[in-house]
């Protein structure tokens, strides 16, 4: 029997699972107010108090961290790489740190595990953020200088495909899919045949979710950029992390945005954007898909919410046949990664490794 600690960190909060072998003995989630984030405006000085929680919860619960033959961490923002489970090593470490491009939560799982493990408990990330299926034609931005980057939730867009096309008694592989991950951040992308050919990068494109800006009007960030009222830095965690509904309602909490909505009229309209902007983002992925699409599947925290899952099935329920598989199944997916790799049927990838590396 292998027993494996999962850590998943996402913008609002930080999840950990215990599982042994397939079984997931333990999953609890701590969430993180906005006020506590608003503490840790720097990324990497979050690592303490998250690294703390999760001491905190595995203690209560009996487990030492010795207890563990593995730790499965979300991938971070690596360069792109090809799809499978890499052993976290220093070298992945001093890039999540030092040299990633983008400041993203999930840069912040590796290195909690790598620091818990101590180097006598392996750590592998399965399927980070920066796994790159993109086709060609997706990646021109319109200015040369500017590539478009295959960075989404690929985990878990992957894990609810899989689970759908089981529903339809099909291979995975063998199918068209729009996936709306919809999270702190929203991913739409598009799968053919098991490869993500598309998607948005949550940070910089797509719609404003609920803390992320999403895509913006170019001239008017230029303007805001030399208006001298922000440093880069303010200017970043506006775009991303004071964005959208915390911008527009001063709440990242889908369940208070809507709450709110049945009293203001600025709230209801700022939700119902947002689901627009979702809905708008899944038909251009249908367009991508040359509108040969087998199913839409919304997944993602928010996706546990009816009332926002009708907002959008209104704009795209033409399209194909809509599945909601609410919530993440990225600890599953994380645990099961390194699994493979326990038991032999999967030789762990090393980071850095020039053929591992998309080109």
């Amino acid at each position: 029997m292998y027993r494996i600690l999962v850590i998943n960190p996402g913008s609002t909060s930080t999840k950990i699972a215990v599982y042994e072998d397939e079984k997931c003995k333990l999953l609890e989630k701590v969430e993180h107010s906005l006020s506590d984030l608003e503490k840790h405006p720097n990324l990497m000085d979050q690592l303490n108090f998250r690294r703390e929680n999760i001491l905190m919860i595995l203690k209560k619960h009996g487990f030492k961290v010795e207890d563990f033959d593995a730790i499965a961490a979300r991938g971070g923002i690596l360069p792109p790489l090809k799809s499978g489970t890499y052993i976290v090593d220093n070298r992945m470490i001093h890039y999540l740190k030092y040299d990633s491009p983008v400041s993203h939560v999930s840069n912040l799982a590796a290195i909690i595990g790598y620091e818990l493990g101590q180097g006598k408990i392996p750590v592998y990330v399965t399927d980070p953020i920066s796994v790159d299926e993109m086709v060609d034609e997706a990646r021109f931005s319109g200015v040369p200088e500017i590539e478009r980057k295959s960075f989404s939730h690929a985990l878990n867009i992957k894990a609810v495909c899989r689970k759908v096309a089981l529903e339809l008694n099909a291979d995975y592989e063998d199918l068209n899919f729009v996936v709306a991950h919809l999270g702190g951040g929203i991913s739409v992308a598009a799968i053919r045949k098991g490869k993500i050919i598309d998607v948005n990068n949550a940070n910089d494109e797509g719609p404003f979710s609920p803390e992320r800006t999403g895509e913006l009007p170019v001239g008017d960030v230029v303007r805001m950029c030399f208006s001298g009222k922000y440093t880069k830095q303010e200017l970043k965690k506006k775009f991303v992390g004071k964005g959208g509904l915390v911008a527009y309602l001063g709440t990242n909490d889908l369940r208070e945005a809507l709450q709110l909505a049945k009293t203001d009229e600025k709230a209801n309209v700022v939700v119902q954007a947002m689901a627009y902007q979702v809905g708008k983002e899944i038909g251009g992925m249908c367009a991508v898909l040359c509108g040969k699409v087998n199913a839409i599947v919304l997944t993602g925290g928010m996706a546990h919410s009816n009332e926002f899952v009708e907002m959008i099935k209104s704009y795209v329920y033409r399209f194909a046949p809509v599945f909601v598989v609410p919530g993440e199944f990225e600890m599953e997916a994380l645990a099961f990664g390194a699994l493979r790799v326990l038991r032999g049927y999967e030789q762990a990838k090393e980071w850095g490794v020039v053929d591992e590396q998309v080109s």
